[in-house]
């Protein structure tokens, strides 16, 4: 078992954005209804949102630490679980130009991706608009 990573201090270059808060696991609405995990299907894939934890010193977008951004599917690294400043944080880097949006609020992350669901792991191309 890998231990977490002990940094001081940690900030990213260039225009390179480290975020948090990405989930890939089981869900629960606030209604207790517990929706499976869906990632590595086919209804796994889809925009996911995520926390802005550190911006690079060149990144001059319209987001700033804090807020959350929509990230294209797969566009961020294998997950580094670190050790900073004694508190522990699971950090991904997110490709810039893959941010489609930006919310100051934590979005409802139970509706990405609902529009493709016509059943667990059936994507059909008419849902794409396929002819």
């Amino acid at each position: 078992m890998l231990s977490k990573l002990k940094v001081n201090g940690l900030r990213p270059i260039h225009d390179h954005v480290l975020v948090t808060d990405l989930y890939f696991g089981e869900q629960k609405t606030r209604g207790g209804i517990i929706i499976r995990d869906d990632n590595g299907t086919a209804r796994g894939v889809y925009p996911r949102w995520a926390r802005v934890w550190a911006k690079g010193p060149t990144n001059k977008e319209d987001y700033e630490v804090g807020d959350y951004i929509l990230i294209e599917h797969g566009r961020w690294t294998r997950k580094m679980d670190l050790d900073i400043d004694g508190e522990e944080i699971t950090v991904h880097r997110v490709d810039t130009d893959a941010i489609l949006a930006v919310s100051d609020e934590k979005p409802n992350e139970l509706q990405i991706g609902s529009e493709f669901s016509t059943a667990p792991d059936q994507v059909k191309a008419e849902d794409f608009g396929a002819r």
